[in-house]
């Protein structure tokens, strides 16, 4: 009977074991900070913000960034320089797409049937609407945005001077941004797939980047293309260069969002998963750059 004992204690020893040991995976995965890559540093720039989504800055040093949340609670937000964060603009549902465009500032909401808005001071205006549009951007002429849908999702482009929005592209699966570069070049992505393409005019557009764990936001530099997964555990920020050539920058990030190059070379990454904003910069030595290649 004691022998029979120890061994049915033995045995829910080794069950307890095996479960706590399944245990800590997910709690390995949320807890574990993230990780820069030799050369690069990153600090906590702005805590405390919900669902954190895009972010963009104006002449004055203003930050704005948008809360994603949905049925009219998401907001525009402004951070200054110093002071308080406050409301901008509010009762929006999924706010997820932001730029500034022809003197004001353009925003999109990622639910069906709402239109792209433009909006300076009391002035505000639709330019175009569309469904679940998760990204607005531009070029300094066009204006670009992107469908986050299944299977139906279309990149557009808004033409100024005639107020008429092309389809690009059409049939697109969780399609979640669009990068336009310097050189022309035009860069978007599909979430589900993984995938980076890049724009041709014959439609023929190649996979310059592919694997990638729920890619989620794209930012054109004059180092390459930066990416960043939206992933809710182990999401990295990525560097394609200009050979082809992927780094990883930062990784166990938890639903990475926008990355916002800044003039002084430093970069502000919105990590909605932990609702904050990071600030990245390279060290002195070992960062990838361009010049060095």
């Amino acid at each position: 009977m004691a022998a029979n004992t120890r061994r049915i204690k033995g045995l829910a020893l080794v069950v307890l074991s095996l479960l706590l040991a399944a245990g800590s995976v997910p709690l390995w995965r949320h807890y574990y900070p993230v990780q820069a890559a030799s050369g690069w540093q990153y600090e906590i720039y702005r805590a405390g913000i919900p669902s954190v989504s895009a972010l963009i800055k104006d002449e004055q040093d203003n930050l704005y960034a948008t809360e994603e949340l949905l049925d009219g609670k998401g907001k525009v937000m402004i951070l200054p320089p110093s002071g308080p964060m406050k409301s901008y603009i509010g009762g929006l549902s999924k706010p997820d797409g932001l730029t500034f465009y022809q003197g004001g500032l353009v925003y999109s909401q990622e639910v069906e049937r709402r239109p792209v808005i433009w909006q300076r001071g009391n002035q505000k205006r639709a330019l175009f609407i569309g469904n679940s549009i998760e990204e607005v951007t531009t070029d300094g002429y066009y204006l670009y945005g992107i469908e986050d849908l299944h299977g139906d999702g279309r990149l557009l482009r808004y033409d100024p001077d005639t107020e008429t929005v092309s389809v690009l592209r059409e049939g697109l699966d969780q399609a979640e941004a669009v990068s336009p570069c310097p050189d022309g070049t035009l860069f978007y992505l599909e979430k589900k797939k993984g995938e980076i393409r890049q724009w041709q005019p014959n439609g023929q557009d190649p996979i310059v980047l592919a694997g990638l764990n729920a890619p989620g936001f794209m930012a054109c530099t004059y180092d390459g293309l930066w990416i960043t997964e939206d992933a809710t555990h182990m999401a990295r920020l990525l560097l394609l260069d200009k050979q082809g050539r992927d780094h990883v920058i930062l990784s166990h990030l938890r639903a990475a969002q926008t990355l916002l190059p800044l003039s002084d070379g430093t970069f502000l990454l919105s990590e909605q998963g932990r609702n904050r904003i990071l600030k990245l910069q390279r060290s002195l030595k070992g960062a990838y750059h361009a010049t060095n290649g």
